[in-house]
């Protein structure tokens, strides 16, 4: 079967190409921004369909578990009783997340804001399942991606500085115009979307996926300056010691 063009690409383009076949979807939610690695760690669909436990961690106030969906991750954010979900996997990624979220307490009752860091398939895929599933949620995606993604309610476009959920949005353009990565200040917990992945060591946008190379350099940059003690992408594993410094490193040696 042959490839298409490595172009980014909105759900609705992702979903006709691939027919709702399982197998296109895995090959063109990599086309679309991943790395080759799926990353170690829980959370993701075993061969029988169940979920292992995620990998999570937390601190000031803030809990965080991986859903390990294979080659791309999304994130459940929960404080208090309530829970933000940070992207969406591909289409079908849905009853994952929600065993995620039963394990880490609310639940899709508990939802209350679906954060896309960006319009890729691969991360934007199951945004109308999981708003379906979470009827009390709020969908957001950068104000440059918004046209690209389909949802069934309107999506709020997202700015530079915006919060959510306690959460401050950080504008990384690059990987996409819209892309936006997402930072809590009080665990020093970064969600980086694509703006870096780790699949192969702590690295910026993959470049064969990237709409603007010096944007996302300049993007890897600005991260570095907020300081944070643990890193969490959408490819590869988190980094849960020496994130500042591994940041720093990488952020001297982008052009």
């Amino acid at each position: 079967m042959g490839i298409p063009s490595l172009r980014p690409v909105g759900r609705r383009t992702f979903l006709t190409w691939s027919g709702g076949g399982a197998l296109a979807v895995a090959v063109l939610g990599v086309a679309g921004c991943g790395g080759s690695g799926g990353g170690g760690g829980g959370g993701g669909p075993t061969a029988d369909g169940d979920v292992e436990a995620p990998a999570s961690g937390g601190g000031a106030g803030l809990r965080w578990s991986r859903v390990d969906l294979g080659f791309v991750a999304a994130y459940v954010l929960v404080r208090g009783g309530q829970a933000a979900v940070v992207d969406t996997g591909v289409a079908g990624s849905a009853d994952a997340i929600g065993k995620v979220l039963d394990s880490a307490g609310p639940g899709w009752a508990g939802v209350r804001h679906v954060v896309l860091t960006h319009k890729h398939p691969d991360h934007a895929g199951s945004v109308g399942d999981v708003l379906d599933r979470a009827e009390k949620a709020v969908g957001y995606v950068g104000a440059a991606d918004l046209d690209e993604v389909g949802a069934p309610r309107r999506l709020r476009p997202l700015a530079d500085g915006d919060d959510v959920f306690g959460l401050r949005i950080v504008a990384t353009p690059g990987h996409t115009a819209g892309h936006m990565a997402v930072y809590d200040t009080g665990s020093r917990v970064l969600v980086a979307g694509d703006a870096l992945n780790n699949t192969d060591g702590l690295a910026g946008s993959n470049p064969q996926f990237t709409e603007d190379e010096a944007a996302a350099a300049r993007s890897v940059r600005r991260l570095a300056e907020l300081e944070p003690r643990t890193i969490l992408v959408g490819h590869g594993d988190p980094i849960l010691r020496g994130a500042s410094d591994a940041l720093q490193q990488l952020a001297s040696s982008v052009g």
